[in-house]
This record gives C-alpha cells, structure tokens and sequence, in this order.
C-alpha cells in the first residue's frame, strides 16, 4: 500500500472516449495521479471484482466518468510559467490565484483538453488529486478546491476557457494560506506536494436551469457520535439534498445509523425536527452565466431553497410533511405543510434500497482496506424507481484504540477547565501550555468570518513556533453556515491539539459532524469536545485570571505556566481538560 492508500493501477491515455462505457478512466500526462484519483481506482477496480456481486439490480453502482490530468502537466505548467516564486511569496491568496490564471496551460495538455471538451456538454467537477491526499494518515481532506463548471455554452472555445481557468484554480489552491499551513502542520514541505486534477462528470440531473442530484451522502463504517441504540462500529450516514458541497462543508444533513435507518432523529419535538432540517441545497448553475470570477469555488453554483426542489419534483423521495395541526411529522409529501428532509420514503418505507447498498458498500471497503473507511456519493432517482449511486470518494480513516482511564472523581475535580461526555480522539497529553479562545464577552454570530481571519493569525504564530492549542470557540468549528459556528477551514487552525465547541444561550447548535474538517481532526490526532454552556461548562473565570499572550477583538491567546492534562477515552466518549492550580490561586 503506497502513500496514498490504496495502491497503483494502471490506466489508459486519453482516447478521446470520455463517456465510453468500457473506458471509464484515463489519464492526460505520464506523471502520478494523485491520492484522490488512486482511491478512485480503487473503488472502480473493487467494483468490477467480487465486491460488486449482491449489490442488487434496483441501485446501480459506479464511478463515475473520469480524466485525470497527471501531475507531469503541473510541473510543465509551474516551470514553464515560473510560478514558484509567487507561490511561496506569501502573498495573498487572491493574488497568488490571479497569478495562476495568467498563466498558459502546457501545450502538451491543451490538446486533448479541447478534444475532450468538444464531445462532452454535460457538467464536470474539477477536483484536485495531490500526491499527499487521501493518505491514510493526514488525509488533506478538503483543504485543496474543487470547482463545477456547467459546460453547456454552445460554443466549444467558451467551456474550453472555463474548464482551463477551473484547472488553474486547482492548482494554485496547493499554495493558499491554509493549505501551507497544513501543509507545515502535517510536517511537509511544499516541495513534497504536487497536484494532478480530476475531470470527472457531475452526478445528477438537469432540472430547468439547475444541474443536482436527488441525494448526496458520506458515509463512515465509525461514528464519532452514536445515539440511542447506535454503536460506534455501526457506522454513521449523513444525506442531503443537491450537491455534496452541504455536507462535507459541515451544513445541515439528515444523520442516521446505518444499523438503524428507522430510528427516531434526536429531536425533542417536530417543532425542534422543524428547525434543525435542511432548508436549502447546492446545484449547477445551468442559466444566465455569473459574474465572471475565476477564483471562486462557487462562481457556477447557486444555493437554492426546498420550493425550487418541490417545482423540480425532487421532494418525493427525500422529504416529509409537517402537519401542523397534529404537530406529527407525516412521511412523503403528499400533504401540504412545511417539508423536511427526512428521505423517509427511501429509509423508513425502503421504496429504494439505498441503505442497503450503503452498508455493504462500508463493510466490504472496510474488509478490503483493513481500516475503517469513509465515502462519498450521489444519488440520482429515477421512474421504477431505479437508483444510480456514483461513487465519488473512498479514503480510510483513522480510529485510536488507545486505552485511556478516566476517574469519575477526576470530572469533579476542582482543577478541572472543562470536561465532556461527547469527545471525539482518543489518548492523553500534557504538552499543552497555550490557549486560544473566542472572548464569551466578544462573541458576535454576526461576525464569525472575522473572528475565523483572528483566529488563523494566531494558528499561523503558533505553527511557526511549533507550539500546540487547546482552541475554545462557540458554535461549529468549521461550518459553512457562519450562523452555525465560526467557518474555518482546516488549515486555519491545524496547529491546535484540542479543539473546543461551546455553546452560548445564543450560540446554542448541534455538535458538527462535516466530513472534511472532522476527517482531518481524527487523522491529526486532535481531540475534539463539545461543552454545553448548561452543564458544568467551562472555567472561564480561571482563564481570565492567566497571563494574556496576545489578544484581538475577539480572540484571546493564554499562554500558561504549567501544562494542561488533556485526556479523552473515546470508548465512553468521555473527557476533560485539567489545569494546575497556582499555589496562590483560589480553587474553582
């Protein structure tokens, strides 16, 4: 097993037979292929062989169709530009991605670019592949960009111009901030990584002037968080409407066991169901071109609300129905009411055998990697009904067995800054001297984007100086909804050993469950807690006592003199942060 996980297969050249059923990969270029595009591979080669039998006729499983453009045409394509320079300059990411787009694509490449471009008209994901993604240890899940375009301009020479900038926009996303900084976190060095780019059609369906598909899933054979009578080893499912972009960005999702499809969601009330539901999904802008902007993610996206998924008839298999007037929950969509996404009709009256294949999907990967795996997917649904699931990742995970023993006098202690029975991790240190939290005091849910910028200055100082964090901040960590949490992206606090998400009165959400960000969090080996600010909370007073080593609006860095004894035993998903009392401090 190489670096990537998953092994080498050899692929064919580009023959320009992009959708040929026969010929699902190729390649553009004679260099490596990435981490991604490897685990893709992967799965294309354990689906032609036994692990594809029993997987029954009403869902049909692929990969889908894709290009890779090896890392031979990077290397031309820096050299030749001699981007280098501006890539480790530090400048601005802004500037460091319009330098990219000004630069040529080597002519070895722009050939059977155009020559695929011409026959192809339906959307593409540009996703990155580089060398260290996907790697069974600090996977670099979501830290590169991905970018759709719609390539559906009747004229060739126009998606041939988009699909070269989304190229462009992919490679200089190896040089953001954020990716250095992971890059720096993970102990390599930018010489060590290089991008190959995947060309891979878009899973779903054209509706109007929106390209989506009916369903997108991640799906882990571990679950961090278990309810009810759901099991660790169970493994954990989480779906959403459109695009996947809602769930690996750490959104709203439907989240179940896979083990137990049927339970009931942990909801107080439909009222409470009611507002915790996905109220708006991710599609393909197919109409009226945007704003040119080339070195945005989102530039062919739009972000729609459930009455376009209703006008578009994709509520059938995916929502239910509030009724109001019995405050009942009634699956389907055949009633009037506010919807929420549930996919009743698919898990609890098993009109598709979604679950079904998912399972097998996660026990087989697992058997055959050795490892806990974690994938993801879309669905598209169709008259029958069939189904087509499209694999669109699968990459190991990594699950600590440490065994680690937690007293339950030690969770009353005096000495205690915080503790949890929702961790995620597993281990025990006493390395850590710094923290860095978000001011209770400062908190504004209306300004998390700038506490995110405050944040990163002082991860950025602190990964210089090689020094952990303990990291307390309010919300999720690493949302895409900024009212939900502060959106980071994983590079922006890869330098923290612990990572806190509290709550305020204010502030009160679930805990996260995003894909990427918590992929890397597992794979760092980084503790996570969730602290309710009704329960034992968090000693505030004690740390605003201790020395500040530097502060902005909202933000604060304490650096200790003693260590803190973190420790999380993830077999009771139990934990706790203690500090060591000063002589002449008072106890909590």
């Amino acid at each position: 097993m190489g670096e990537s996980g998953f092994g080498r297969r050899e692929i064919p050249p580009f023959n320009r037979s992009f959708f040929d059923p026969q010929v699902r990969f190729s390649r553009i270029g004679e260099g490596d292929l990435g981490g991604k595009a490897n685990g893709l591979l992967f799965a294309l080669a354990a689906l032609e062989g036994k692990l594809g039998d029993g997987l029954g006729s009403q869902v049909a499983i692929d990969v889908p169709a894709s290009t890779i453009v090896t890392t031979q045409m990077y290397d031309l394509f820096m050299e030749r530009n001699r981007l280098h320079d501006v890539a480790l300059s530090g400048a601005a990411d802004e500037r460091i991605a319009h330098a990219f787009q000004q630069g040529d694509l080597p002519v070895e490449l722009v050939g059977d670019l155009r020559a695929l471009i011409e026959q192809v008209r339906s959307p593409l994901a540009v996703r990155s592949s580089s060398l260290l993604e996907d790697a069974m240890f600090r996977p670099f899940a979501g830290v590169y960009e991905t970018k759709m375009i719609p390539n559906n301009q009747s004229d060739p020479s126009e998606r041939f111009a988009k699909l070269v900038e989304a190229i462009k926009f992919v490679y200089a996303s190896l040089f953001t901030r954020s990716a250095l900084n992971y890059l720096k976190a993970s102990g390599k060095t930018p010489q060590e990584e290089k991008m190959a780019v995947v060309l891979q059609e878009v899973v779903g369906r054209r509706h109007g002037d929106h390209f989506y598909p009916e369903v997108s899933g991640v799906a882990r054979s571990y679950n961090f968080y278990p309810t009810g009578l759901a099991q660790p080893q169970e493994g954990v499912v989480n779906l959403a409407l459109g695009l996947g972009k809602s769930i690996v960005d750490g959104g709203i999702a439907w989240t179940y066991s896979p083990a137990h499809p049927r339970a009931p969601a942990p909801f107080a009330s439909a009222q409470d169901l009611l507002k915790n539901t996905q109220l708006r999904f991710w599609a393909v802008n197919m109409g009226k071109p945007p704003e040119y902007n080339p070195i945005a993610e989102t530039e062919y996206l739009v972000h729609l609300d459930l009455a376009a998924a209703e006008y578009d008839g994709t509520l059938r298999y995916t929502a239910s129905t509030y009724d109001p007037l019995s405050e009942r929950v009634v699956l389907g969509t055949g009633t009037k009411g506010p919807r929420i996404l549930t996919f009743g009709p698919i898990l609890d009256l098993e009109e598709i055998a979604l679950n079904g294949a998912v399972r097998t999907l996660l026990e087989r990967f697992t058997q055959t990697l050795g490892a806990p795996v974690e994938i993801e997917f879309a669905v598209t649904i169709e008259a029958g009904p069939r189904a087509r699931l499209g694999l669109l990742q699968v990459r190991p995970m990594v699950v600590s067995e440490d065994v680690v023993d937690i007293a339950a006098a030690a969770l009353q202690s005096p000495d205690l800054l915080l503790a949890s029975d929702n961790v995620m991790g597993n281990g025990a240190s006493e390395q850590v001297r710094d923290v860095v939290l978000v001011k209770p005091e400062a908190f504004d849910k209306a300004r998390t984007r700038e506490i995110a910028r405050e944040v990163e200055q002082f991860n950025t100082a602190l990964l210089e100086a090689g020094t952990p964090y303990l990291l307390i901040g309010f919300g999720r960590w690493g949302s895409a909804d900024p009212s939900l949490g502060i959106p980071v992206r994983w590079g922006q606090i890869c330098g923290a050993q612990a990572i806190v998400e509290a709550t305020l009165p204010e502030m009160n959400v679930d805990p996260s469950q995003g894909s990427h960000f918590f992929h890397n969090m597992s794979s760092f080996r980084a503790s996570y807690f969730a602290v309710h600010h009704e329960g034992r909370g968090i000693a505030w007073e004690w740390l605003a006592r201790q020395p500040t080593a530097g502060e902005s609006a909202h933000v604060r860095h304490v650096r200790l003199q003693r260590p803190l004894r973190i420790k999380v035993d993830g077999r009771s998903r139990r934990g706790g942060v203690w500090f060591e009392p000063d002589s002449s401090e008072p106890a909590r």
